[in-house]
């Protein structure tokens, strides 16, 4: 017979597995708030170090190179590093000058973390990896791919959700160069790159920054793997710290590629302020590229790679005949 105390007896027995999902889901939404939160104070710390750079990046010298001499006694040119930047930009700009774009990088950090968070509910990496991890230490070669074929989709997803607001924040700061006030305020940004170029304004530069992106995921995870897998052998006497140093693989790895894979976000930088009616992207501050491919073999051409890749330690290319003319 079904009483009022059964019936809520048999409720109450189905309400705790409920209360448990909502507690879940409760704790993942507070872990993702804490995140976007710290992604943002992050983002706001390291802003005018990613300032500098961009101006550096698309050739912006407002100060006067320096002469210095090298260890061997030879003359060179040295022009300012971030410090002396940055006054600068305090100089011209006040102290508030130095987060000039951040407003879009903080919208792109919050979006970054909910697509990670969403993409990871709908393709967890368990689905993703069928591999039996037989040793804790070192896994299989398979199961490394299977990993990084995850991660990878993760970031493709994330980058190109988050490329619009790379491209409004780029363009805020390079225009320090011209003194514009073209785009100001973020849906004032959004509605002027979209009558000015349409969707396809919102992802210049997309495809090197992407490509950059996996290229370094790849080769980080599958070159950490390598080296824990043959380099680090627990057998070894001088390897008795083995797991300390395979903690350590991956983020030397990361620091080794990214230097490798800074072109990518180069020629990604540029292209979006290229021929976006900004001083910084036409001539004769910028030459105007008709494809990533183009910039990139410019740089090539010029030597210019790995502009901006420094902050302390810039040096003109000068020839020998200013050198002495100097």
């Amino acid at each position: 017979m079904v009483t009022p105390e059964n019936l809520s007896g048999d409720t109450g027995g189905r309400t705790e597995p409920l209360r448990f999902d909502q507690d879940a889901s409760a704790t993942a939404v507070d872990m993702d708030t804490a995140i976007v939160l710290l992604g943002a104070g992050v983002t706001a710390i390291t802003h005018p170090l990613l300032y500098v750079k961009l101006l550096i990046q698309i050739g912006h010298e407002p100060l006067t190179p320096t002469v210095g001499v090298t260890m061997f006694g030879r003359k060179v040119f040295y022009l300012p590093g971030f410090f002396s930047y940055a006054q600068h930009i305090v100089r011209v700009d006040g102290k508030m000058g130095l987060f000039r774009g951040l407003s879009p990088r903080i919208m792109s950090s919050a979006i970054s973390t909910m697509v990670r968070s969403k993409v990871k509910e709908a393709i967890p990496a368990e689905q993703a990896e069928h591999v039996s991890n037989r040793d804790d230490l070192k896994t299989s070669l398979r199961k490394v791919m299977k990993e990084t074929s995850h991660e990878m989709v993760i970031q493709c997803l994330s980058r190109i959700a988050t490329h619009p607001f790379h491209v409004i924040s780029v363009r805020c700061m390079a225009q320090f160069v011209g003194r514009e006030d073209k785009y100001r305020g973020l849906f004032g940004c959004i509605t002027r790159i979209f009558n000015d170029e349409g969707v396809g304004g919102f992802f210049v530069g997309v495809v090197p920054h992407v490509l950059g992106e996996v290229i370094f995921l790849w080769c980080c995870n599958l070159l950490a793997h390598f080296i824990n897998t043959y380099a680090v052998d627990d057998n070894v006497s001088t390897f008795s710290q083995a797991p300390a140093v395979r903690s350590y693989t991956k983020f030397v790895m990361g620091i080794a590629v990214s230097v490798l894979t800074y072109p990518f976000m180069l020629v990604a930088d540029l292209m979006a302020v290229n021929n976006c009616g900004l001083v910084a992207g036409l001539p004769p501050n910028s030459p105007i590229f008709k494809s990533w491919l183009h910039c990139w073999a410019l740089l090539s051409h010029e030597g210019h790679l790995f502009r901006g890749s420094s902050f302390f330690y810039r040096r003109v290319p000068v020839t020998g005949m200013a050198l002495t003319e100097e």
